[in-house]
């Protein structure tokens, strides 16, 4: 099976850490800022926490339609994103925590587990991601 684009984010950073991004249509236009040095703006970690815990309560809808149940607008995911370094160099660490009330625990389970199987970023944190650097 051939896949299919569907979306391409263009995203202009300059200044890395303690710089600026913008997106191509505007859309997106934040300062950014080194975690703990009081600096105003936001972070890369900061930015992936956003985008996957946004991405897998969509997928969350998704896996719930799948099994037929409703889920309640209360439902919420609250991302967590780590930024280590050891003796390797800078990495990250992950985790997603989910509410899911009005739903019976095995069912919550059940759309949280299909849902990781669903959400690009959940794959993307499970097999990595296709990429490439080039200069230009």
């Amino acid at each position: 099976m051939t896949s299919k684009i569907l979306y391409t984010a263009q995203v202009h950073t300059t200044g890395g850490r303690d710089g600026a991004a913008k997106s191509a249509d505007g859309q997106l236009g934040v300062k950014l800022a080194t975690p703990g040095t009081g600096r105003a703006g936001t972070n890369p970690e900061q930015l992936f926490a956003a985008g996957w815990s946004a991405c897998f309560r969509s997928a969350m809808d998704l896996a719930a339609k799948e099994r037929s149940v409703t889920l309640s607008v209360d439902t919420a995911v609250d991302a967590e994103v780590n930024l280590n370094l050891d003796e390797d160099g800078y990495f990250l660490t992950a985790r997603l925590n989910v509410a899911v009330p009005g739903l019976a625990k095995d069912v919550a389970e059940a759309v949280i587990q299909r849902a990781h199987q669903l959400c690009p970023y959940s794959k993307m944190t499970r097999n990595g991601i296709e990429a490439s650097v080039a200069l230009v």
